[in-house]
């Protein structure tokens, strides 16, 4: 993986952990409601995908952040669903478009994986 994609993917992760907090009743309104503590979840899982964004950047903690993506990816995979199964709660995308979030997961859990690899070389 290049640099580039490493950089993409944390970008990614940052951003994405940064709207947590700014469009945080968007994440709040995607819970399943059989989970409680909607709103800590919804932090607890922002501050994580920063903080994994910014260890993929950093040689020592790349492994054990890349980790940490993906489980939280798969974490958070029931959110995902729910709004699949609940489209009528989510007019604002289409019923295509929730279900092909759900492979997209593992698009999301493959680049993580191969960002977590990275290894700086001579030409990068």
């Amino acid at each position: 993986m290049s640099k580039v994609s490493l950089l993409i993917i944390s970008l990614f992760f940052l951003l994405g952990g940064a709207s947590h907090f700014v469009f945080m009743e968007s994440f709040i309104k995607i819970m399943p409601s059989y989970l409680g503590f909607h709103k800590e979840l919804v932090i607890v899982s922002g501050v994580f995908e920063i903080l994994g964004a910014i260890g993929l950047l950093i040689p020592r903690t790349r492994l054990f952040a890349g980790y940490g993506l993906m489980a939280l990816s798969m974490a958070v995979f029931p959110a995902n669903i729910n709004m699949a199964l609940h489209p009528e709660l989510f007019s604002d995308m289409s019923v295509t478009m929730l279900y092909v979030r759900l492979p997209l997961q593992l698009l999301i859990i493959a680049l993580i994986w191969f960002a977590m690899r990275y290894k700086k070389t001579q030409t990068s």
